[in-house]
């Protein structure tokens, strides 16, 4: 399904130590809605610059929720500002929230973010840059490549350039028991109906075609969760963007960004790019390869793994999408991801 595929999960609320910054309540206004954020401050110095939070896919409630809080803090201990905001129609943000909101009018808002920082004068503001999990590795590219100051990327769990859904799928159903045979007809089903949507063939054709894929647990709890009952509503929805967006010719899998290698090679900036071994949301090692590939050849890439890690660089057993949330598991950071952090932006 549209963009569910690499949906982050929403548990990235740390345990905060001392904080070391002061907050300050900044909105902007994004094609006529205001947008609900919120700027950290290192609390006894001049910023060095700005550190945009890039959102992955899903509902936000982050500056009500203090999302990201031990990742900010470790920013803003470096001296560097962050500044984050909630999505449309989520949290004290107007509007309504679009969860097929497409990754380039995403980073438009992001650019206007910046140009609102820049504009009010916001100290920092003259060296901005970017931090994002998920669907922000789309996003990230995408604002570097058509704003030319951004000064570095901190990419977590990062993406190439197709959908991701059905390696998340496949990795959860075997996480959950399914027979091997089981795992196929249901991930085909899966394909056949992004194929269907794409095609403009109606709901009851998808419906029709996907019978164990709706009749499967972790699909239907999956759908339920994050876009309510799949009705027609929701089926149109995600159709019309899809319907606008190239399947590839080999996997039959929606391109959300063409030429995605080229996208990534105009990047120069510094990159520090993250993964967890464990990731069953991303395929971590492909979009790896993808960045040594493109990245790696033109700018200073570094890369870091982290074993027995999740999608959301959390210590996992299984890295399964609802891993913490069924067995109550605590949230604890793999050791080394925000030491990572501060030490290579110490040496921006």
């Amino acid at each position: 399904m549209r963009k569910i595929v690499i949906i982050t999960i929403l548990f990235l609320i740390a345990i905060s130590s001392h904080a070391q910054s002061k907050k300050q309540i900044l909105d902007f206004k994004f094609e006529g809605v205001t947008l609900n954020g919120v700027l950290n401050l290192p609390k006894d110095q001049k910023p060095k610059g700005i550190v945009l939070i890039i959102h992955g896919s899903g509902k936000t409630n982050a500056v009500a929720q203090e999302w990201y809080s031990d990742v900010r803090e470790t920013i803003v201990k470096t001296g560097y500002a962050t500044y984050m905001w909630d999505k449309m129609g989520c949290g004290k943000s107007g509007g309504s929230f679009n969860y097929n909101q497409s990754v380039y009018n995403s980073a438009s808002e992001a650019i206007t973010a910046i140009n609102m920082l820049k504009e009010e004068n916001i100290l920092g503001s003259n060296n901005i840059g970017l931090y994002g999990i998920s669907r922000a590795g789309w996003i990230n590219p995408i604002i570097i490549n058509k704003y030319k100051d951004i000064a570095f990327w901190i990419s977590v769990s990062g993406v190439d350039d197709k959908e991701n859904f059905g390696y998340l799928l496949e990795e959860n159903l075997r996480i959950e028991g399914l027979s091997k045979d089981s795992i196929v007809l249901i991930v085909d089903q899966w394909l056949k109906g992004i194929k269907i949507a794409h095609s403009g063939e109606s709901f009851e054709t998808y419906m029709n075609t996907t019978k164990e894929l709706q009749n499967n647990a972790f699909w239907l709890r999956f759908v339920q969760e994050n876009m309510g009952e799949m009705n027609k509503e929701a089926y149109i929805g995600f159709q019309v963007p899809l319907m606008k967006e190239i399947l590839d010719k080999e996997t039959g899998l929606p391109v959300y960004i063409e030429d995605f290698d080229e996208v990534l090679s105009n990047v120069k900036t510094p990159v520090l790019a993250l993964f967890g071994e464990t990731d069953m949301n991303v395929d971590w090692k492909k979009t790896k390869l993808l960045y040594e590939k493109t990245m790696g050849k033109n700018t200073d890439l570094v890369i870091k793994s982290f074993p027995n890690c999740n999608h959301n660089i959390h210590e996992c057993r299984t890295g399964g999408f609802y891993e913490f949330q069924d067995n109550k598991l605590p949230y604890k950071r793999c050791d080394g991801f925000l030491n990572t952090i501060e030490d290579w932006l110490d040496k921006r």
